[in-house]
């Protein structure tokens, strides 16, 4: 079955599709796995979603709507001289992800998996569904976020977590931040407890470094820095919409390098930032987001000692002193992903994969390699190719190192060795004689060498009796 699994963020949407074989891609809009959820309305009717809507909301910002998430409790959305419902909003970027799927697929996804903060309840879920609905998707199933993130770390990425043990999730998104604890069961994960900030995300660190730049260079530009913070007219909306993008590009660089620049439009200013600066902005809020963990920790009446881990998703989890902070807060060190991003659709499509996809990997492999290890016992084989032998360490010695050469070179030495003896006897024939086997049986030899030996002795007593 092919899948589409949507994470419909508030700065940015991000989509993967499960193929039938368990493969996953991720969508690309403008080669990019994330599309903006921003949403602007033309003056001629039409709609552009994403980047294009970004790049239009200079021309109108009144006609933009960056964060549409954000507004899911206002009912309905002013885009230019229009008021839009919220779900039809919503539906707008939908559309662009299915226009996408079903270029790649070649037809429409056969099911279709929406992932939610754990904290909406019925009536913002329902509207999920609504939104979904009006993209022409078939109904989705809807799972929440903490328990994609969850089931990412243990089908996609193998993480070991025991039936019973818990692991928190630090979710920190552009607009919104969720903290959740969720405990392993037989049929997957149960959320124990959950806390959340409304008003701590991206967003609130770019209107900080906004803020941070009033007070550094404002002052003395107090009537044009007014003008935009309380833009009147179109054009001080676009350099307000400018100032902001900047910020956005600058803050993600901060996460990389240790200074950033940004221009302020009117008053023609190149500002420096360093993340020094950007992280006195920030402490007091990313302060909050721990505080907000150690809430959600109590809750599941855990200790963070007691945890797997703390695991890091969301875009804006990306800012170094965020792992720090927890690090230093709660005496564990979090686990960060390059792209964080993609972590909760991705594990909400791990969940209940096809037979020989990657939710099943890390499951099956591990346990079927120790069956591997029979071959092994094959060293038991050289006694039954040596056979009865009388003596196995003789016969061992030619199949380890068989060297064909090795008896030939052990015979020659005989000759030389039983010949050597032979020169201390008078006779110089003896030797050769020796070495026939039926020497015992030739009486003139024998008789000579009686003779000998008398002669020898007695010339041995005459010497011996001349002597004294």
């Amino acid at each position: 079955m092919r899948v589409l699994g949507i994470d419909f963020g508030t700065s940015n949407t991000v989509a993967i599709l499960r193929m039938a074989d368990g493969r996953v891609k991720p969508l690309l809009f403008d080669g990019s796995p994330m599309l903006p959820s921003a949403v602007y309305l033309s003056a001629d009717g039409r709609m552009l979603i994403g980047r294009d809507a970004e790049r239009n909301a200079r021309m109108d910002p009144a006609r933009f709507e960056p964060n549409p998430k954000r507004r899911i409790d206002d009912g309905t959305i002013f885009l230019g001289d229009q008021e839009i419902p919220v779900p039809r909003v919503f539906a707008y970027v939908l559309e662009q992800v299915v226009g996408e799927a079903r270029r790649q697929l070649g037809g429409p996804p056969e099911a279709v998996r929406m992932t939610h903060p754990a904290r909406w309840g019925e009536r913002r879920r329902n509207l999920l569904i609504e939104a979904a609905r009006l993209a022409g998707l078939p109904k989705p199933q809807l799972i929440p976020e903490p328990v994609g993130a969850a089931s990412y770390f243990t089908s996609v990425l193998g993480t070991a977590v025991p039936v019973g043990r818990a692991l928190a999730i630090y979710d920190l998104g552009g607009g919104t931040f969720d903290a959740t604890v969720v405990r392993r069961t037989q049929a997957g994960f149960e959320v124990l407890s959950e806390e959340g900030l409304p008003d701590v995300g991206g967003l609130d660190f770019d209107h900080g470094i906004v803020e941070h730049l009033g007070k550094t260079y404002g002052v003395s530009h107090a009537a044009t820095w007014s003008r935009l913070m309380n833009p009147t007219d179109d054009k001080d909306r676009r350099y307000r919409r400018m100032l902001y993008e900047d910020v956005r590009g600058a803050k993600e660089m901060l996460s990389r390098t240790a200074s950033a620049d940004i221009h302020l439009p009117a008053l023609d200013v190149d500002a420096h930032l360093t993340r020094e600066e950007f992280e006195e902005v920030a402490r007091p809020h990313l302060e909050r987001t721990i505080e907000c963990m150690e809430r959600a920790i109590r809750g599941a009446r855990q200790s963070p000692k007691d945890l797997v881990g703390i695991f890091l998703v969301g875009g804006s989890s990306r800012i170094p002193m965020a792992a720090n902070l927890i690090h230093k807060g709660l005496g564990v060190a979090p686990r960060t992903f390059e792209q964080p991003e993609t972590v909760v659709v991705e594990g909400a499509l791990s969940i209940g994969g096809p037979p020989g996809s990657a939710p099943g990997r890390p499951v099956s492999g591990m346990p079927q390699r120790p069956p591997v290890r029979p071959p092994m016992a094959q060293p038991h084989r050289p006694p039954v190719s040596g056979g009865p032998a009388p003596r196995p360490p003789a016969m061992q010695q030619p199949q380890i190192n068989p060297r064909p050469p090795v008896a030939p070179q052990m015979q020659p030495p005989r000759p030389p060795i039983q010949a050597a003896p032979r020169p201390m006897v008078s006779a110089p024939r003896p030797a050769p004689v020796v070495q026939q086997k039926k020497w015992t049986q030739e009486p003139a030899v024998v008789l000579t060498m009686v003779v000998a030996g008398v002669l020898v002795v007695g010339f041995i007593i005459l010497l011996i009796a001349a002597l004294m």
